[in-house]
């Protein structure tokens, strides 16, 4: 019988706890706190995302349950639901915000270009943001609409491993193009975006840092070609044109050469027309990164079903921060466990196995190589004839 850690104290062994208590620090997240740390108010939402806990009382009494394996857990006592609550109201979320990037710049070299389907030299980004409903009785700080609540959480995602290298969570009326401003573009790099992000005097700014864009062109642009390059109409390129925009404001706020692309989505039956500062990509290579756009949706959809992001354990707009970047820091532990155990099993079913082992002392490893074995029927025996006929 393995005598060793619980699965979850495995789980916390693969954190960086320095860089951790760095973030503290820099917060002075356990000044004057003399026993509930930080440390353990992790500890404890890292459990309730794991185990999928719908309350504070309910994690409470989850943890209560499991009294003689706190200490093994991580915590020094007894934990009660006003303590964590507190803890939650108070103590800054930027300590777990600073933390969760700190885990996703360990998680992206770990993914490398390999892992991507795009075979691309280039790192590849994918823009969006999602908006998460909340009661406007309950949620006064955050209004949105006029009967409800909301915040927006912003993602860019890498392509290549799917892992969000900047997350912005802001006011739900925030308009997605601002985020633009936000982000420091990198060097050859590629972004693609939806069209609610057309903006031409910040997509220049993009050009002139020497990034790519891909964004998916709206209807009334008025833009005029210059040259037609070859196309392929039965892939579904229309055309493939350089040319310059001409609007009164256009023009202006973008100066140089766009390349437009038409092209004939036909397992959608959708024909999109695309954008883009990019010259040397082939226009299908071009649609093909408008499609794997659609993982950064992909992304926000399994953090709202497999992480407690959704429902909250507090009202506050601090409380409900910590457990969004508590959460996000959680998906990315899973995918750094991935990479480092060599796992081939998805981060879907690296989620439910560690949900319902949780709590118990079996090697980290073997949980995952063991998932999906089938025992072999036993032979019966072979014993010797005792006498002879």
């Amino acid at each position: 019988m393995y005598a060793g850690h619980l699965v979850f104290s495995q789980l916390m062994a693969h954190l960086p706890w320095k860089a951790f208590h760095r973030c503290v620090n820099r917060y002075q997240g356990d000044r004057k706190v003399h026993r509930f740390h930080c440390s353990q108010q992790y500890r404890a939402m890292a459990i309730a995302q794991m185990n999928r806990r719908s309350s504070l009382r309910d994690l409470v009494i989850c943890l209560r349950a499991h009294l003689e394996k706190l200490y093994h857990l991580g915590f020094s006592g007894g934990i009660s639901r006003t303590t964590l609550a507190k803890a939650n109201e108070n103590r800054d979320w930027r300590i777990y915000a600073d933390y969760a990037q700190h885990l996703i710049a360990m998680a992206r070299p770990l993914y490398d270009s390999s892992d991507s389907d795009l075979n691309l030299e280039e790192t590849v980004y994918a823009l969006d943001s999602s908006t998460i409903d909340l009661c406007l009785s309950l949620f006064s700080w955050a209004p949105f609409r006029k009967t409800k609540a909301g915040i927006k959480v912003h993602a860019l995602l890498d392509l290549q491993g799917n892992i969000p290298s900047f997350i912005e969570i802001t006011d739900a009326r925030l308009n997605d193009v601002k985020v633009l401003d936000l982000l420091l573009p990198e060097a050859g790099a590629i972004y693609v975006m939806d069209r609610a992000y057309v903006d031409y005097e910040r997509l220049h700014v993009f050009h002139q840092f020497g990034s790519y864009f891909v964004v998916r062109a709206k209807s009334n642009i008025r833009f005029r070609r210059i040259y037609s390059h070859a196309n392929n109409r039965d892939e579904g390129v229309i055309y493939d044109q350089s040319g310059v925009l001409t609007g009164v404001r256009s023009a202006t706020r973008y100066p140089q050469q766009l390349r437009r692309i038409k092209y004939v989505d036909r397992e959608r039956d959708k024909t999109l027309i695309f954008l883009t500062n990019n010259t040397y990509l082939p226009p299908l290579t071009i649609a093909n990164l408008y499609k794997n756009r659609w993982q950064v949706g992909l992304f926000f959809r399994w953090i709202k079903q497999h992480l407690r992001i959704q429902s909250f354990y507090g009202i506050s707009e601090n409380a409900v921060k910590t457990q969004i970047w508590i959460g996000v820091s959680v998906y990315v532990l899973l995918a750094i466990i991935k990479k480092r155990l060599n796992l081939s099993v998805n981060l879907y079913t690296i989620s439910q196995i560690i949900d319902t082992t949780l709590f118990d002392k079996k090697p980290l490893y073997q949980l995952f190589t063991d998932y999906g074995y089938k025992e072999q029927p036993i032979e019966g025996p072979k014993q010797l004839n005792l006498f002879d006929y």
